[in-house]
């Protein structure tokens, strides 16, 4: 700097021309008078500090290096107002680091970018006072999280990091609202430790529920274990109990009306999915198949049951469905058995077995495409009823009005086709609303 007189008569210094190493002749105003504010708090806290000092290397300069007189610890305090990222704040604290330098960074800017990536706090100048407090990044911890500190004046806030009263802290804990998440803040050492103490007895107290938890969960299986034991009895007699009906029906050679259609596919599902060969049972009709069609293996023994009505589910029949296997044409008419059982709170305790045809459904005429079966089952549907029918030389009457479609593959019939003798279809129902 050189003395100069203005024409004025006014004297002031000047920045020497070509001197552009000069540091205060690149830094704001306000940046010099937070660095003068920093040195003076230091003072006032008992600490020795200069201005501007430079690392060993020249590899960092201090804004103002604190220590104390004795020399046994160094701590620079650093004034940012310009914007910096977190990588280069991060590196510039490590370079200090690396040199036995701690460091603070501080800054009276509203919302610091890089406020709690490193050591670090907000100042503010307090209503009615010219020195600064500690606005933000002091933190208490309180009620099992952490509040937002009392602000103290800065001399204070540096006395107590000068002489290990407060440290910085990656809080584990969520800082209250509407305090911003820091990764680094700084607070005493009993708030640290009632943060630790906090944390572990929610670990213990998770731990506690979890064990709990388990216990519950291995009384409840071992209810279910027992449920099952019963169960098995149970099932096992009724099955029983069917198989024989299934060999008086086969001895008296008593078989029930035709089977409804789409049971030649629910016998390939058997054989082809479950490796079970399977036909229709002679003992169709009776109560406990609760109006399914009963496919039985090779030994007469029940194996599955095809399309079950859940209105009749009760008694033997819930016991027997419980424990087979129950094959539907549809994963629609899967859900609808099921939502039908839980509202009627009929339900074991590992639920049905269930599968289906994956054909559509008997009144869903939506494959595309013209029948080809070769011996189709035709249904005519009807002012929302179906009504049987079957392939003629000649186009009946309804023909004119309706459509046929074959149950067997759900597509269009196109040929000649009328309606057969009967009012409705007795293997074809009218649709049953689950």
């Amino acid at each position: 700097m050189i003395a100069k007189t203005s024409r004025a008569g006014l004297r002031f210094f000047a920045h020497a021309p070509g001197a552009p190493t000069c540091a205060l002749g690149l830094e704001s105003l306000a940046h010099h008078l937070l660095k003068l504010e920093l040195a003076g708090a230091a003072r006032d806290a008992g600490a020795h500090a200069e201005l501007e000092v430079r690392g060993p290397d020249g590899s960092w300069r201090a804004d103002v290096l604190a220590g104390d007189p004795a020399g046994t610890w160094r701590t620079a305090l650093e004034a940012q107002l310009s914007p910096l990222t977190d990588a280069d704040i991060t590196a510039r604290t490590e370079r200090m680091r690396a040199d036995g330098v701690t460091s603070i960074w501080f800054s009276d800017r509203a919302r610091p970018p890089w406020l709690g990536t490193v050591p670090s706090l907000r100042l503010a100048r307090r209503d009615g006072s010219a020195g600064l407090v500690v606005a933000e990044g002091l933190v208490k911890f309180q009620d099992a999280r952490w509040r937002s500190a009392p602000q103290v004046p800065i001399a204070d806030f540096l006395r107590w990091a000068f002489t290990g009263k407060v440290a910085p802290h990656a809080p584990r804990t969520h800082l209250e609202y509407p305090l911003r998440q820091l990764s680094q803040v700084w607070t005493a050492p009993q708030y640290i430790a009632a943060e630790n103490t906090h944390l572990a007895e929610e670990d213990r107290r998770r731990r506690l529920q979890q064990e709990q938890a388990r216990a519950r969960e291995q009384a409840r299986e071992k209810k279910r274990d027992g449920i099952r034991a019963r169960n098995a009895v149970s099932r096992a007699k009724t099955l029983a109990e069917a198989t024989a009906a299934e060999q008086l029906a086969r001895l008296h050679r008593k078989r029930a009306p035709r089977p409804r259609p789409g049971v030649e596919r629910a016998l390939s599902r058997l054989a082809d999915e479950h490796d079970v060969t399977a036909t229709v049972g002679w003992s169709m009709g009776d109560p406990r198949y609760a109006d399914g069609v009963p496919l039985v293996d090779e030994n007469g023994v029940p194996a599955a049951i095809f399309a079950p009505e859940p209105r009749h589910v009760r008694g033997n029949a819930y016991l027997l469905l419980a424990g087979l296997l129950l094959v539907f044409r549809t994963p629609t008419d899967i859900r609808r058995f099921e939502n039908a059982m839980k509202r009627a709170k009929h339900w074991p305790a590992d639920g049905f077995r269930t599968d289906s045809t994956d054909a559509d459904p008997p009144n869903t005429p939506h494959r595309d495409g013209a029948c080809t079966c070769a011996a189709p089952q035709l249904v005519a549907r009807i002012a929302r009823i179906d009504y049987p029918a079957e392939p003629s030389e000649q186009m009946g009457p309804a023909a004119a009005l309706y459509v046929a479609r074959c149950r067997g593959c759900g597509r269009r019939y196109t040929g000649p086709w009328r309606r057969t003798i009967g009012n409705r279809a007795t293997e074809a129902p009218p649709r049953r609303n689950f």
